[in-house]
C-alpha cells in the first residue's frame, strides 16, 4: 500500500508528502528524521490520509495537494478527517 497524507506541524503549518509506511512515516517526521521541511516543525499531526496501490498514484496525488492553496487544503482535512482515522485504523490492524 502506498499513502498521500497532510501533517499538521508544531507552528500550525501543513506539509504534504507520499510513503509506502505511513505509521514509520508519521515516527520519522517526529523524530527529526522525517523531512527536512518538518526537522525543525516536529511533533507533526496527522491530519489527512489517502491510500493507492501503486506508488505512482500517490505521488501523483502528493503533486496535486501541493499545488492547493492553504485553504482548500484546510477544506480537504476537514471534510475527511473521519476517512483519514479510519485509513489510519485499517492499516495499523493489518500490520498487526
Amino acid at each position: 500500500m502506498n499513502y498521500t497524507y497532510i501533517v499538521r506541524c508544531a507552528d500550525g503549518t501543513l506539509y504534504t508528502g507520499w510513503t509506502n509506511d505511513i505509521t514509520k512515516r508519521l515516527a520519522a517526521h517526529n523524530h527529526g528524521r522525517g523531512a527536512k521541511y518538518t526537522k525543525s516543525r516536529y511533533p507533526v499531526a496527522l491530519a489527512y490520509l489517502e491510500i493507492f496501490d501503486t506508488k505512482e498514484e500517490a505521488m501523483r496525488r502528493e503533486y496535486a495537494l501541493k499545488q492547493l492553496r492553504r485553504n482548500q487544503k484546510e477544506a480537504l482535512i476537514a471534510a475527511h478527517w473521519e476517512d483519514s482515522l479510519r485509513i489510519l485504523k485499517d492499516t495499523k490492524n493489518r500490520i498487526g
